[in-house]
């Protein structure tokens, strides 16, 4: 397993990726790991993660190779690259002397691509190129990739790596075309979606001890739990909280941390927003808290981002059993999959008055957000649980490694 994030790390693939393998360990695989320390979102690493290059764990059956990476302000994108070339030859250096049979790598390759060379290609060991986001485009929509020549290496490092594995994996049916952009045949790709913790993530009280300890009881609380960084154009929780203000029950809360927050929070008080109010990132183990303290959780990215890109934490909040608006945009991936399962509104991105109404609806409305939020957690228990992620992978992983390794043929005299 070669992925950027792990747990303790709070990167939103980094549950994932632990419960995936727990499950596949427990299915009686060996599963090893090779990620970085945690670092994310902010970039700076836990001065306990600091005492060495490599640091080894043995978690639910699971070997865990921790890559020390440069604790740095990762909200500057020179950062972020040096934290991706320590990971790449951390990676490198330590699975060259691991024992496997099949790589599964998560994209971006800016983080993997020389670990995948080495540990796939060079070694000629079959790959699942897992894509959680379109590289180069999600970064050029948001601007974090303007030179010409960064956007061209992002592409032919992203294009290597779709080449050279044996399968691709998306979570999005809207992601096929654009990966087809690359040259990869249908036959290579395979939908495979997400999977979230139903265990710690299910239906709680809206009042327990996370609302008590930021006194938000009493309050119908609209809340946004999760990176606040260059994707979501949070700007417009912040719009609908100036325009809502007559409604003194409403309170608007954002969970988390990320490079844009200090941002938002001088618009905010620019804007003198009383109703809307700020959280740092929780622990894992609080989020089903967090996420109970909802009575609508939102999902809100960028105009463009949702064509390349599918939060992870829409399946936490299917679990929590409340139900989302999601400003997105139209007939992109996240639209789709919440207008199929019924668990919450949909609304353009660039007109506020849709979210406001939105939101205004839930709002008045206590059986249709009960309805979506029960709509939701039967969705997740049916389609999106770890162990039916597990089978799925074991599946995948075993079919690439007879095609890999076909058996020989005995010849009949």
């Amino acid at each position: 397993m070669l992925v950027p994030h792990y747990e303790p790390d709070l990167g939103p693939s980094a549950p994932l990726f632990t419960l995936l393998s727990t499950e596949l360990a427990k299915r009686g695989h060996h599963v090893c790991v090779l990620t970085t320390v945690p670092h994310y979102p902010s970039g700076i690493v836990p001065p306990s993660f600091r005492k060495k290059p490599i640091q080894l764990s043995i978690e639910n059956g699971v070997e865990i190779y921790r890559i020390r990476v440069p604790s740095m302000d990762r909200s500057r994108l020179t950062a972020r690259m040096l934290q991706f070339i320590a990971f790449q030859w951390g990676a490198t250096i330590k699975g060259l002397s691991l024992k496997y049979d099949v790589v599964f790598a998560a994209n971006p390759a800016l983080w993997v691509w020389l670990p995948f060379t080495c540990l796939s290609v060079l070694r000629r060991k079959p790959a699942v190129f897992s894509v959680y986001d379109l590289y180069p485009d999600v970064g050029v929509q948001l601007g974090i990739f303007r030179s010409q020549l960064v956007i061209e290496m992002v592409g032919l490092l992203e294009k290597f790596c779709l080449r050279h594995s044996a399968i691709v994996r998306i979570i999005s049916e809207s992601f096929r075309s654009s990966i087809r952009r690359f040259g990869i045949p249908d036959s290579k790709i395979r939908l495979i979606p997400d999977w979230v913790d139903t265990e710690l993530i299910r239906p709680l009280p809206h009042q327990n001890s996370f609302t008590s300890q930021y006194g938000l009881n009493g309050r119908f609380i609209i809340q946004y739990a999760g990176n606040i960084g260059f994707s979501q154009g949070l700007e417009q929780i912040l719009e609908a909280a100036q325009s809502l203000t007559k409604y003194p029950e409403i309170l608007f809360v954002l969970v988390g941390d990320g490079s844009g927050k200090e941002k938002l929070q001088q618009d905010a008080q620019k804007r003198n927003l009383t109703n809307l109010r700020f959280i740092p990132f929780q622990p894992r183990q609080r989020l089903a808290e967090v996420l109970a303290a909802a009575d609508v959780s939102l999902v809100v990215l960028k105009p463009g981002v949702a064509y390349t890109a599918m939060p992870s934490k829409i399946l936490s909040i299917l679990a929590s059993g409340r139900p989302i608006i999601a400003c997105v945009d139209q007939d992109s991936e996240t639209w789709n999959f919440i207008q199929r399962t019924g668990a919450g509104l949909c609304v353009w991105p660039d007109k506020p008055e849709e979210f406001i109404q939105a939101i205004l609806t839930l709002h008045s409305n206590p059986d249709l957000r009960s309805q979506m939020g029960c709509i939701g957690r039967q969705w997740v228990l049916q389609n999106h649980t770890p162990a039916v992620a597990a089978a799925t992978m074991e599946r995948l992983f075993l079919s690439i490694l007879r095609y890999s390794h076909p058996k020989p043929q005995t010849i009949s005299s």
